[in-house]
């Protein structure tokens, strides 16, 4: 097996592809993605190519008697500095100041990396967003602990269930009945004040904000099937989140 220093350069269409692929995995806007893509064939000199991106898939064409390339893209997570070093990689491939093997040997490294923060850490920072968002939208002081606590455990369940099973909404659903259960626990113990708003900051780091502005911004953009996609996506995990802590009322 060749070791990285040994890989061969990448074609230029496999440069394209890689950008493009790297930069929709991390979050970012399907427009993003195809005026990045373009401007690097265009200086990997494909001056005649087209690409056409959704949320699942990119298809690219170089403009030659090369046949269209596909790939498929079945998992999305939020890793904006990976974005952003893409775009870097495009505006220097641009000026000139790097070449195409240069640029290949970066967006392999960019692929192969994690940039992601530690398990434990999301999980903290997760805890105390929840806090403060209770105490945001008019909880009261006695409200902090519940919901860091609800919020802390929703998003370890959720980082679970998104591994342990590969259905889609399933985890924000069965996350949000266990945040619930948990507020409601602590109201019950008479920990918390308000049950309310101890919910709605424990469920905050659930909401796909990313995907609702994604949404928006391709479809101010035209991109009409991305938008729509994408905000598809969004509502229906909203409505995951939002099922899960219905249930708990109408049971409990």
């Amino acid at each position: 097996m060749l070791s990285k220093e040994t890989l061969p350069p990448l074609s230029p269409i496999d440069i394209c592809m890689l950008a493009g692929k790297i930069m929709l995995q991390s979050g970012a806007e399907t427009y993003r993605v195809e005026d990045t893509m373009i401007r690097i064939a265009q200086a990997v000199g494909l001056s005649s190519s087209h690409s056409y991106v959704t949320p699942t898939g990119i298809i690219f064409q170089a403009g030659g008697p090369e046949a269209a390339k596909l790939i498929r893209i079945a998992e999305r997570t939020t890793d904006l500095e990976k974005v952003a070093s893409v775009n870097s990689i495009s505006r220097k491939l641009v000026s000139g100041e790097i070449g195409a093997e240069e640029a290949s040997d970066l967006l392999r490294q960019i692929d192969s990396s994690s940039h992601a923060y530690p398990v434990g850490l999301q999980i903290a920072a997760a805890s105390i967003a929840s806090g403060c968002f209770a105490i945001m939208f008019g909880g009261q002081a006695r409200d902090f602990i519940p919901a860091l606590v609800s919020g802390g455990l929703g998003y370890t369940a959720v980082l679970f269930f998104h591994r342990l099973i590969k259905v889609k909404f399933f985890a924000e659903f069965t996350t949000s009945l266990l945040i619930g259960l948990v507020s409601y626990l602590f109201i019950y113990l008479h920990i918390g004040l308000e049950l309310d708003k101890i919910i709605i900051g424990s469920v905050m780091p659930l909401v796909p904000g990313l995907l609702i502005t994604n949404a928006v911004r391709d479809l101010m953009a035209g991109h009409l099937v991305s938008g729509l996609s994408r905000g598809a996506e969004a509502m229906l995990t909203a409505f995951a989140i939002g099922a899960g802590v219905a249930a708990v009322f109408t049971f409990l």
